[in-house]
């Protein structure tokens, strides 16, 4: 029992085995491998075109790479669809509607009908959660870059995920409100899943790209840094 209990615990987030993407002649990745420990914040670092966003759409299943294997939560990206959610740079919001429209419509959408229960948190507990006032009438056009960001997070939220792809998420935002988000993300580490882990250790986990770096450096756990779609560099915080 104690050994099952140790094996449980060392099983990591996501594994990237000699991944590679090719467009043609061009490689968005060339052979990575790198693996992201459950539970925690991880940090992807690189320039423009380095293929940090590459490698978080393959984790997310938006993508399928040309070569190499790909493990999320002990399975397939698309196997674990269900416990993974994507949060692109773009909000990914319609414009003219209310922050709890967006997200109840979002919310049909992630569950097939008839199955609602699917849906473990709902739109006005997902905007509570990221600090928005649900009864908010304006539509999201009229959000500060701030509260669009947060209405996003709240957006995937909404399905209680175990593994969370944010790519960006501090884009176009004034220093305040980047670092309350990341105080937030900090926080949503330690909300408890409410429904059973796939890897069997019941923590959540944070995989990130920015190029701010000064914003996050005291909060994540690991920092992988990609170059020309290669890995450079891998950086373990100490506990």
């Amino acid at each position: 029992m104690l050994a099952a209990m140790v094996n449980a615990a060392e099983v990591n987030a996501a594994d990237v085995q000699n991944v590679s993407l090719l467009y043609g002649n061009f490689a968005a990745l060339r052979r990575v491998t790198c693996s992201f420990a459950t539970g925690g914040m991880h940090l992807l670092l690189g320039e423009n075109g380095a293929g940090k966003s590459t490698l978080l759409r393959i984790l997310a299943g938006l993508i399928t790479p040309s070569g190499g294997t790909v493990r999320v939560l002990e399975g397939s990206p698309a196997e674990r669809r269900s416990r993974i959610a994507y949060m692109s740079h773009a909000s990914m919001l319609y414009d003219e509607m209310t922050a709890m429209e967006n997200l109840r419509y979002f919310a049909q959408l992630g569950c097939a009908p008839g199955t609602c229960a699917l849906c473990h948190a709902s739109p006005e507990m997902s905007l509570r959660a990221v600090g928005l006032d649900h009864t908010l009438t304006r539509p999201v056009s009229q959000y500060s870059q701030g509260m669009r960001q947060r209405v996003s997070l709240a957006r995937v939220l909404l399905t209680d995920p175990e593994l969370l792809l944010l790519d960006e998420p501090f884009s176009n935002m004034d220093g305040t409100g980047a670092r309350d988000l990341v105080a937030l993300l900090q926080d949503v580490l330690t909300w408890p899943l409410t429904t059973g882990a796939s890897t069997g250790v019941a923590k959540r986990t944070i995989i990130l790209t920015t190029h701010q770096h000064d914003l996050v450096s005291g909060a994540v756990d690991s920092t992988t840094r990609l170059e020309r779609g290669t890995i450079a560099a891998e950086q373990s915080v100490a506990a």
